[in-house]
């Protein structure tokens, strides 16, 4: 898959703008705080709904203004596709493909696109939530249709845990609470779903995230990918009986089993407290977790092979091609081996734009394509056209899409 052209109105920084890019590497230059990460963030969010920098879309809408637009032309093959999202400050995200309304879960069907990011060593080293969120925006670009149900079980979630916060200021206990059996049905069908879904994902990418950490390391550690389970009776989100899963039982029976177990610490703490948002992916080198013990380097060499091993994924199922990998101020962060290892691991994808704010640190194999940025001002050598940048898009009569 190619970005052939993005346009952005009042997203971030930028009021207006227009970038072309190339097939093979372009290079965005510019000093810090210029809207390097910012052009990069808009592709990124057309193939993950989410934001690499922020939980919520309101940031990235321009300041004083109530939508913003991001609209890009992909190139698949023969096949152009115009995707186009507005992003609203209140309410419902709305999208269209080729000109025609649709749902903003459609969008990662388009859209395929890796990114790499100093964020990344959050992945390794911050909380559960930064792990979660990696596999699930990895889940949505793989299966689209996983974006519906994480966004289904975490209204189930909101709602359930609504209803624990009312009983327990009310007082309410035990067999006085029978509506909660209604959110518990729904919280394990689509929780289930997640899980089984993850525990995949995580076997899929055992053997590209080897492969991908010896390259860029230089060294075999082993590293290991495997879910903390909280269904499983412990509270990875709290790091407490971490239990890893093992290959017997059914998720949902776990499950229901995990939720009645902990019904009356629930009940006391407002809280639920088993379910996929309290799980945790638990990553290893050297049979140790990543998480306390590795190296600065070796916590790098991790996050990047599971980039890596993510595009792998995705070049491998995906009839569209190679994903676009973004690479953001990443060699800034890098001594000169990984960098040169990491140029050379991606510089065969069918389209790596790199951000930079030193223009040297890029090597040589992936420095083609320059574009300089300045102030939310983007200096081409070719003159962009123009694709209605102000045009808001209307929602169909009966639109009932989830806010993206």
């Amino acid at each position: 898959m190619i970005v052939e052209h993005l346009s952005l109105v009042d997203f971030r920084n930028y009021a207006t703008a227009e970038l072309a890019l190339h097939k093979g590497p372009n290079v965005l230059v510019g000093r810090n705080g210029q809207g390097k990460t910012n052009l990069a963030e808009a592709v990124v969010f057309l193939a993950t709904l989410g934001s690499h920098r922020v939980s919520s879309d309101a940031p990235m809408v321009r300041d004083g203004q109530e939508y913003a637009i991001i609209r890009a032309r992909l190139s698949h093959g023969e096949r152009k596709v115009l995707a186009e999202v507005q992003l609203n400050r209140q309410g419902s995200n709305k999208a269209r493909i080729n000109g025609s309304p649709s749902k903003t879960s459609e969008l990662p069907r388009y859209a395929h696109v890796v990114l790499f990011a100093p964020e990344d060593l959050q992945i390794v080293r911050g909380d559960p939530s930064s792990r979660r969120r990696f596999a699930d925006q990895l889940l949505v670009q793989r299966t689209p249709r996983m974006s519906a149900v994480l966004a289904d079980y975490d209204r189930v979630l909101k709602q359930r845990t609504a209803l624990l916060k009312s009983a327990r200021a009310r007082g309410v206990r035990g067999e006085g609470l029978s509506t909660l059996d209604v959110w518990d049905d729904k919280l394990v069908a689509l929780g289930s779903e997640i899980i089984a879904a993850r525990l995949k994902l995580a076997a899929d990418l055992q053997q590209p995230v080897a492969a991908a950490y010896a390259a860029i390391a230089g060294e075999d550690h082993r590293p290991q990918l495997e879910w903390a389970l909280s269904v499983r009776g412990g509270d990875p989100e709290e790091g407490t009986d971490a239990a890893l899963p093992d290959s017997t039982g059914d998720i949902s029976e776990m499950f229901r089993a995990s939720l009645a177990a902990k019904r009356v610490q629930e009940l006391d703490r407002g809280l639920t407290l088993t379910g996929p948002h309290r799980d945790d992916l638990i990553l290893r080198v050297r049979s140790l977790p990543v998480k306390g013990y590795a190296s600065h380097g070796e916590s790098w060499s991790v996050a990047l092979s599971l980039r890596l091993a993510s595009a792998e994924l995705l070049r491998n199922e995906s009839p569209a091609g190679d994903p676009v990998l973004i690479l953001d101020d990443v060699f800034a962060e890098l001594d000169a081996d990984r960098r040169q290892r990491l140029a050379t691991l991606t510089a065969d994808y069918e389209q790596v734009v790199v951000t930079a704010a030193v223009e040297e640190d890029i090597p040589e194999i992936l420095h083609r394509h320059v574009v300089r940025i300045s102030a939310g001002t983007i200096s081409d050598e070719r003159v962009a056209s123009p694709s209605e940048p102000g045009e808001a898009i209307d929602p169909e009569p009966d639109d009932r899409e989830d806010e993206g």
